[in-house]
């Protein structure tokens, strides 16, 4: 099973260049599967109906996300509009809409799609918040059983350490482990020595020539300002006529689960 996972979607720009390239993609890759993390694509925090819909119509198959996917009131109802398409972090508070991780069906056989939120240097935003994602996985682990032999994960975590960690802790359990949020691509694409596909960060898709998706403008002046200055310092989206679409795609050996191979890209369009 070939598996295509962009990056963090970064607004209007993101959205704009998974339709522009996205045709091209799947044509020269020929995916069975296309995956993204959604957190970031109603104008860089949350989701709506509008955004979301619109990236199923450019041909997303489905979305994980991260620790601003509630950031818009709309969220919840996503959530219930697309229960089978979209999950949150599982180790948020269980009283959030939405759903953790997700079994679908692709080419006849069954997908395990997980999603967990990062401890190190994350902020906490959610009362109860608290779960600790390496023991959280062996739940849903131990929940699916051998339900599915395919089995995703997205570790939507700030620091590289923690990533790697959780990368080692399900090496051979895993099929791909990507991480995302920091919206830069590492260079360190692989397959960990149990067999399991790997990637620290998927990077994002968004404007190029930006601060991870941000206008170099407002993000410098956020830097330069005093300690505890907030007015006049607001970030901005950064929009223009170039875009960084940053993706991996996997293949995946259906009978074991593990990972055939893994490559990464990033690209400026």
């Amino acid at each position: 099973m070939k598996i295509l996972f962009f990056g963090d979607i970064m607004g209007k720009a993101g959205r704009a260049v998974v339709k522009k390239t996205l045709p091209d993609l799947r044509a020269e890759h020929n995916p069975d599967l296309v995956l993204a993390n959604a957190e970031n694509l109603a104008h860089g925090k949350g989701i709506n109906l509008k955004t979301i819909t619109e990236m199923f119509d450019a041909g997303i198959d489905f979305f994980t996300s991260g620790n601003h996917v509630f950031d818009k009131a709309e969220a919840k109802l996503v959530f219930e509009k697309f229960p089978d398409k979209i999950i949150r972090p599982a180790n948020f508070d269980d009283s959030l809409p939405g759903a953790g991780f997700k079994v679908i069906e692709t080419k006849g056989q069954k997908v395990l799609i997980a999603n967990l939120n990062g401890q190190v240097f994350m902020e906490k935003q959610y009362e109860g918040t608290t779960a600790n994602p390496f023991k959280k996985y062996d739940e849903i682990l131990n929940l699916v059983g051998r339900d599915a032999v395919i089995r995703i994960l997205d570790l939507h975590a700030e620091a590289t350490s923690e990533k790697r960690g959780m990368g080692f802790w399900c090496d051979g359990r895993l099929s791909l482990f990507v991480g995302t949020h920091t919206h830069v691509q590492s260079a360190d694409a692989q397959i960990l020595p149990q067999g399991t596909g790997y990637i620290t960060d998927l990077g994002m898709v968004g404007a190029a020539q930006s601060i991870i998706g941000i206008s170099r403008e407002s993000a410098l002046k956020r830097f330069l300002a005093d300690e505890n200055v907030v007015e006049g310092t607001s970030l901005e989206i950064a929009e223009n006529d170039k875009y960084e679409v940053a993706f991996i795609v996997a293949e995946i050996d259906e009978a074991s689960g593990k990972c055939k191979n893994i490559s990464s890209f990033l690209k400026t369009v």
